[in-house]
Parts: structure tokens; sequence; C-alpha cells
């Protein structure tokens, strides 16, 4: 395993997501309770067959709508015949959602954290240390707390001198202060720059220098990592810090002090002792200068308005079944990342509690957590998550991993009761019959969604495509619908969002209500909305989620934004979707991804990645199309435990990963594990991989090759790896 832990989201903490020791519960199976809920499983459906028969009828969920603009197929949610632009009447801003859903929920608790106990470091056995954490319950803060900490932070900066003409800079984990900070800022109508703290320091350097930020928001563990670059930043004043059990002597070094350096305690009690009057912002208001984790290149800052935010929150919380006051969320993704950002303030206008986490504390069995210590999903018990599909992948594979591990009857218990949710989560004649189900999850799952703290009731996903084997798990073993989005930080996560009670795969829905979906031709790669049975093309969103474009880059800006005719406004996303017959959305291809071959053929790059990634052997993969060739190559991360145990089988003897790695039975291993998918996925012969290269560290946001979200940088990965992409085509 890696190293790094300074990202929420990297290859190495999502293991921890889905491999614990903790589904030992298996053990509490017996052969006469395995066998009698097989008898269950198999007798019912057939003596209950005649009485329900036929699937569910289809339901429309979006319908064509005429829009200006570049001619294409539109579509709106079918809910909803005009567009909604905020939650409720006068929740226009950010600032007057915060203030107007803490007066409505004054009492009732919102933001969560866990009291640290005690804290140790263990040595591994490969010498490293690891920090363990004993945490306590959850200490929560209620509506109106919360409200009055954020009015005195936002009176504090002015206090500490604060320029309101400047912008200030968040570059911290996901932790409750992050939010207290965000909407503190939003109270003095103050632009705030979101920053990864996981950002190199070139990135940092930029997305800094580039938004001229005079106060930086930060945890104390990134003041050392400031100190390094301080020479190289050039409007920095002011430094506040989040304390975490305080910060040493020296860590403020000689070069910071130039800075005013206080801590956030500090800031909010000044604004406490001397308050200011609030300075509010407009809808069309700059909220968020949020830097993409960006796939090539440096970030690009993207201007998120007031407007933009609550159009999202308002179109989400319409999707959402009866979120509300009653629900609990996990929140643990990066709040420097649009998804998490979005969704926290999708709970904020509904109401709910907030439990703050991460990756490295999720579980039981998570890296940071002390044995005999609960994880933060059992002690939160939450209601509503989000989760990137790598995460989930994790899960999933973290599970069916133990389950093989057991095999026997173990493994034909939970195989027959998956087959038979199956039927039910499809729409069989017994889908809307709930007494087998309920036996099921006596039988098999209840012991499994203790993993996610046993009361998940909806997941929202994004970030990425989510396979359908990873969806199904969810449904199934979690006994949760997953709401799909599709969505980017230029639309603030806002675009498309499958419903509760839509049980289809590899979709994402309909449009959301706060826009318009409309999908314009492209000729080039050969995708049309004349053509049938479904209209194709670039998928290009319209409406209150759309953003004002990227900082200081007009050319950016005027390529991918247009305004129509009757003032609405469009980003193009470089997506290719189709819209199936109900009016949800399928992402079928990138127009960035697609390369055409020698001989004329094309090759979709994500498409071909997606399919491959089913292997049991990929932990991530590079497809690579060179145009003067008629195949690709691929570079491909196998996964360290699945590949050493098929090299102790097969008796193949090395001395570390890198070796193995580069033994010619591994990679023809690997290349077979491959072939064998591509064909199950029907790809073409160009498109399978015709040599592999096996790369032995994993890609993660901290190295550069993948963003927080873990999509490959694919021009950063080219460079890297340039030799050996050239050894492929030797």
């Amino acid at each position: 395993m890696g190293d790094s832990k300074g990202d929420l989201l990297n290859s190495q903490l999502l293991e921890n997501l889905g491999a614990g020791d903790h589904l030992s519960v298996w053990k509490g199976y017996g052969p006469y309770g395995i066998v009698g809920a097989v008898i269950i499983g198999l007798l019912i459906p057939i003596l209950l067959s005649a009485l329900f028969l036929g699937k569910k009828k289809e339901k429309q969920r979006g319908v064509p709508v005429q829009v200006g603009g570049e001619a294409g197929y539109a579509v709106r949610n079918a809910r909803f015949s005009e567009l909604v632009e905020a939650p409720w009447e006068g929740a226009t801003t950010m600032a007057a959602l915060f203030e107007q859903s803490c007066k409505k929920n004054s009492r009732n608790p919102f933001l969560g954290t866990r009291k640290l106990i005690s804290r140790e470091f263990v040595t591994g056995s490969d010498g490293r240390k690891f920090e363990k954490l004993h945490l306590g319950d959850y200490e929560w803060k209620t509506y109106g707390e919360i409200f009055d900490r954020a009015c005195n932070f936002a009176s504090g900066l002015i206090e500490l001198g604060h320029d309101l003409d400047s912008r200030a800079a968040i570059f911290s984990d996901t932790r409750a202060e992050w939010f207290i900070a965000l909407q503190g800022c939003f109270r003095q109508s103050i632009t705030v720059v979101t920053i990864y703290a996981s950002l190199g320091e070139d990135a940092l350097i930029h997305s800094l220098n580039e938004t001229q930020v005079s106060t930086l928001i930060c945890e104390s563990k990134q003041l050392k990592k400031l100190a390094a670059i301080s020479s190289s930043l050039k409007s920095i004043q002011n430094v506040i810090y989040f304390e975490d059990d305080g910060i040493e002597n020296d860590t403020i070094s000689g070069s910071m002090n130039e800075w005013t350096i206080t801590s956030f305690s500090e800031v909010e009690k000044l604004g406490k002792i001397s308050p200011v009057h609030p300075s509010l912002p407009s809808k069309n208001g700059i909220a968020v200068v949020m830097y993409t984790s960006g796939s090539t290149g440096l970030p690009k800052g993207v201007m998120i308005t007031h407007g933009n935010i609550v159009a999202t929150a308002a179109g989400v919380m319409k999707v959402i079944p009866k979120i509300g006051r009653n629900d609990v969320y996990l929140a643990y993704l990066p709040l420097a990342h649009v998804f998490e950002l979005a969704a926290e303030s999708v709970m904020l206008a509904a109401g709910c509690a907030m439990g703050y986490s991460s990756a490295l504390t999720l579980t039981d069995t998570s890296n940071k957590i002390k044995k005999g210590t609960k994880g933060d999903a059992s002690v939160l018990k939450p209601t509503l998550m989000t989760a990137v599909p790598a995460i989930l992948d994790r899960i999933r594979d973290g599970v069916v991993k133990k389950v093989e591990e057991k095999g026997g009857l173990v493994k034909n218990l939970f195989d027959i009761g998956c087959k038979r949710r199956l039927a039910a989560v499809e729409g069989s004649w017994l889908g809307a019959w709930g007494l087998e189900k309920i036996l099921w999850d006596i039988i098999v799952f209840k012991r499994i969604r203790t993993l996610l703290g046993g009361h998940i009731r909806f997941v929202l996903c994004g970030g990425a495509p989510l396979s359908a084997d990873s969806q199904r798990f969810i449904n199934i073993c979690m006994g949760a619908p997953i709401g799909q989005a599709y969505g980017l930080t230029e639309t603030f996560a806002g675009a498309t969002f499958s419903e509760w009670d839509d049980s289809t795969v590899g979709r994402v829905g309909p449009p959301l209500p706060c826009c318009y979906i409309k999908l314009v031709s492209w000729e080039e790669g050969g995708y049309l909305t004349t053509d049938k049975p479904m209209p194709r093309g670039e998928i290009v969103v319209g409406g209150f989620s759309v953003t004002a474009g990227y900082f200081k880059n007009q050319e950016k800006t005027t390529e991918v934004y247009k305004v129509d005719e009757r003032g609405m406004r469009w980003f193009y996303s470089g997506d290719i979707g189709k819209f199936h017959p109900d009016g949800c959305l399928e992402i079928i291809d990138r127009k960035k991804d697609i390369v055409k071959l020698q001989h004329g053929e094309y090759i979709s790059l994500g498409k071909v990645e997606a399919a491959l990634t089913s292997s049991n052997y990929v932990d991530n993969i590079m497809i690579h199309a060179d145009p003067f060739r008629n195949y690709c190559v691929a570079l491909v991360v196998p996964l360290h435990q699945v590949l050493e145990k098929w090299a102790q089988q097969a008796g193949i003897n090395y001395s570390d990963f890198s070796e193995l790695c580069d033994k010619a039975e591994s990679v023809s291993e690997v290349q077979q594990s491959l072939n064998k998918v591509a064909k199950a996925a029907k790809l073409e012969k160009f498109e399978t991989p015709a040599k592999i290269k096996l790369l032995p560290e994993q890609w993660t946001p901290e190295s550069g090759l993948v963003t927080a979200a873990l999509k490959i940088k694919r021009e950063q990965l080219k460079a890297k790896f340039k030799n050996e992409l050239l050894k492929l085509y030797a």
C-alpha cells in the first residue's frame, strides 16, 4: 500500500472502505439457517408468482422542450414546466439561505464532529509509523449556534483587517470549521477561493496568486507547506488556521513574519467582542472561485454565483424523497470539490444534520481507527451519503472478496440472495412485494449494511460514471437507491439526477428542475440528434446552475459558454450523451477522448477504460492510442493483493512488487484477463490493448496523476510514462 495521507479520496484510503475484518460476521451463519434461507428464497417466488405478474410501467421523467440557442434536442424535467431557481421565496443567495434555514431549524442539530480521546503512533512491519485515533461520540452544534459562529467569524475577519475588495481562500480538508468559514465570508460578500488540501505547490501558488487572495484559511498542518512557498505568494496578508490540539512553536517560520497569523477561535472572539453589520451579496455575485481538479495542465478557476448554488440545491431537494430534519448526512468528501459543496448546500437547505468524517476514519477498520474504536459511520448511523464511483467500487470489491474467501455455503447463500434481490430491484413480478426482500435483508444483507452504519436510505453518486455492478451491489447489499448524478464544476454539479424509483443502470437521470439539457450534433464524431432509436450529441447545459465562466480566462470562457437570444446561459460540456425515450440521459463518450486510428477506426479511450476496469487485476488503467497505428496499448496499475495472490498460486518468485510487475508471466496473466473482459464487453479488436505495461505504484492525487475524484490525468500520465509508451509501440 502507498504511504500518501493527504487526500480523502486517494487509492490507498479507498481500500479501507471495503476490506475490513468486520465482515467476519459471516461466521454467524449455521448450516440449518443457510438451508432454510435457500428454501425460502426458492419456494416463495414460485408460490406467489401467479399473484404478482407484470413489470412496472415506465415513467416519463423528462420531456422535450423548445429552447433558444444552437439547434439541438432539448429536454426538461417532466415534473416542472418552469425552471426552479431557489428552494423557497427569498432564498436567492447562500447568505440568505443560510440565515433563513438556521432560524427555521435553530434548535436542531446541524454540524457534528467526533471527540478526540487520544492518538498514538504504531510502527508497521515495514518500519513506517501510522497514526491511530481513539474517537468518542459526535458532539453537535445546533443551527442557531452555527449561525452565531459564522456571524462572529465574519465580523472577526473585518476586525482582523481583511480588505472587502479582496478574496479569501480555504485550504483544508473537510471539517465543520471549513463550512463555518465559508458562510462567514458570505455574510460579508467575500468571494471564497476553494483549494484542495492535496494540491501540489505549483498549482497552489498559481491558484492563490491568480485570484490575489489576501486572507488564507487553512489547517495548522498546512502552515509548514505555506512557509516553504511564502516567497512566491504575492498577495497574502492574513493567515487563519484551524486549531488541532495546538501547534508546534516552530511551525510558524521566520519566512512568514510578514503575515498576520491568527487562530480560527481568536478570529471568532474578535467578532463576538466587536460585531460588524453584515454586507450581504446579490444572487449574481461571485460566491466561490472553485479550482477544478485539472485533468489537463494547471487548474482553472470556475466563477460560481450565489444564484448557481441555491439553484442546484433547490433542484436536488426536489429529487431526494422526503429529505429533511430526520436525515443525518455523512460528510467526508473534499469540500473543495463541487460535488461535496453542492451536497452540503442541499443538506443546509433541507435542515439535515451533518456529521463530519474522513476516508481514514469512515469505517471500523479504516487506517486511522484504533482497534476497538468504532468508525464514524458506525457511530453516526447516517441516512444519506455521497460517494464517487471509485469508493463504491472498492466497497463492492471488498465485500465480494470476503465472500469469496469464505466460500462454500456462505458464498452460495450470498449468491442466491443477490439473484433474488436483483430480480426485485429490476422490477420483476415480485418487485413491489416486500416479504422476500425483508427475509433476505435479515438473513444476509443486514450484517453487510453495518459497514456504513445500517441506516443508509439514499446514496448520491457523482464525479464519474458508476459501473452497473457497483450500482446493483449498493441497491441490493446496502438496500438503498442511488441518485446517480451528472454535473460539472461549470454547472455547480447541477445537470441531471436519477430519481429514487428508477432502477435502471448506466444512466444519470433526467434534467434537474433547475436546468435544461440539450444535445447538439457532433458530425465529426458521428453523433447526431437525428440518430435512431435515440438522439445523440454533445451535452449542453442551460439554466440557473450554469456558472459565470473561468476566472481571468475570457478565451476559454468564450469557447465553452454561450448566451442565447433569450438571455439563457449554456455550457458546452464536451461530453457525448443520448436521451432514452423516458427522458433520461446516458453518457456514452467524450470528445477529447476519441482518437482516429491509422485505418480510420475511432476509439473512445474513456469507454475502453471503463470496460477494462472490471478486470479483477486492475486498480487503474490508461489506454493510449497513436493515430499512426491500428491498435492501442495500456498502462495498468494492478491490484497488489490480487496479483500477489496469483503469483503465489502460480509459484512465481520475486523480491518486491516492482519485480513482479516486470515479469513476463505477470504481464501475460493480466493481458489475458483484459482480453477476456474486452470480449465480454463486446469491444472491437482495435479497442483491446495489444500490449500493456504493469506499473507498481498507485496513482494518487498527491502524485498529480489523478484528480481528487480519481479521474486519470491523461496528459500528465503520458508525460510521466513517455518512455514506457514508446517501448510499447517499439
